[in-house]
């Protein structure tokens, strides 16, 4: 059953892959009616993706419905017009111009309906001069500073295993939408939400602009450390390693004292923030050589005790193993069409009053055409048909 803080409202999805769809994603879990637009007989590229078995639609598809729909053709065009007149949001990612050459604009959409509020996910924006260029995921992570400063310090620029700046792009649509949302509730006006993969990977770059114009410093790869933090590290233990982060003074303290060193915190050489982070690559080796004597439960749980910040590195089986994961429920198991076994991530973040909601993995393709079609716009079935068979549905 649907619930959620978003229960009553409508969006519809048009795009594909990540950028777009995670943003519908979000809103689907906390309760939004997402109507989720895919090419007839094809469907949405994501649905072929994943690590092995192609799974990644069954959990980025999520709570929604989908219809398909030929959006090349004006009697497809024309549809997502009358879909418009009946939703609150209309959720798109394609290059920037695809929905004017359509007819799909926004000054066109909105009057139809005064109140949509539509949700543009790009690689560059919606203006400025690179606005038309293809844009991935990568590609905004790589100018928008995140790719410089990822991977060891003797390589090229890594990358994370994750499209992280797709994913962040989608959160800032997200958002965005839910700051539209407020402003329709004052005004009854709908607007334009601009994400842009870029300018979502820089809004987390933290003060490495700055850095740079006030003092001319550029943050350069570091590994698995953050410079002048420490400290802050993987440490090798005798069966694996485990993450701690000391960094911050009262905490350093306490893990000075854990290691039956106290005399460490009032060191010079460690004794403060800045000082730690002249020596840290000394400090870690110290801390290294301490940590290879315990097992990785044996000094989480020293940790603990501590009050030390300190965890493993997880995969799946660790995340499905951990009692915290299982106490708040952070992994769901749902069920699947083909699969038994289907667990995936929980709805985040967790409301106390209106909690979103799983209801169903990401839907078989056009699944809902005559749902839609037919009880939502009042398609009879030989008209129904007859797109069908011209592939316009």
């Amino acid at each position: 059953m649907t619930q959620g803080a978003l229960k009553g409202l409508r969006l519809i999805e048009m795009g594909q892959l990540i950028a777009g769809p995670f943003c519908g994603q979000l809103m689907g879990d906390h309760g939004a009616e997402v109507i989720k637009i895919e090419p007839p007989k094809v469907g949405d590229a994501m649905r072929s993706w994943g690590q092995g078995i192609p799974l990644w639609f069954s959990v980025v598809g999520r709570n929604k419905k989908s219809i398909t729909l030929n959006l090349r053709e004006k009697e497809g065009q024309a549809i997502v017009r009358k879909l418009v007149g009946k939703s609150d949001f209309l959720l798109e990612n394609f290059r920037a111009g695809t929905m004017e050459k359509w007819g799909l604009d926004y000054e066109t959409l909105s009057a139809i309906n005064k109140g949509l509020i539509m949700i543009r996910v790009s690689g560059y924006g919606q203006t400025g001069p690179y606005s038309h260029r293809a844009g991935y995921g990568g590609i905004g992570e790589a100018m928008g500073g995140m790719r410089y400063i990822m991977g060891e310090p003797d390589r090229p620029p890594s990358r994370a295993g994750l499209s992280i700046g797709d994913s962040l792009a989608a959160t800032y649509a997200c958002l965005g939408a839910l700051m539209a949302l407020q402003h329709r509730h004052k005004t009854g006006e709908g607007q334009v939400v601009d994400s842009a993969i870029y300018e979502a990977v820089l809004a987390n770059m933290e003060s490495t602009v700055a850095e740079y114009t006030v003092a001319g410093h550029i943050r350069e790869r570091t590994g698995s450390i953050l410079p002048k933090i420490a400290p802050s590290n993987v440490y090798p233990t005798s069966d694996g390693s485990v993450l701690i982060g000391g960094n911050q003074d009262s905490v350093w303290k306490r893990m000075a004292a854990m290691m039956g060193r106290s005399e460490l915190a009032e060191d010079p050489r460690y004794a403060t923030h800045i000082a730690r982070g002249e020596h840290q690559l000394e400090l870690d080796e110290l801390i290294m050589e301490w940590t290879r004597g315990f097992t990785s439960q044996d000094l989480l749980d020293l940790c603990e005790k501590h009050g030390v910040p300190a965890g493993n590195v997880y995969r799946a089986p660790e995340m499905l193993a951990d009692p915290h994961f299982q106490a708040r429920e952070a992994l769901v198991k749902v069920d699947h069409p083909q699969h038994e076994n289907f667990v995936m991530q929980n709805v985040t973040p967790k409301l106390s009053k209106t909690p979103g909601h799983i209801d169903s993995v990401g839907p078989e393709l056009g699944a809902h055409n005559e749902a839609i079609y037919g009880e939502l716009l009042g398609m009879d079935s030989a008209t129904m048909k007859d797109l069908t068979e011209r592939g316009i549905i």
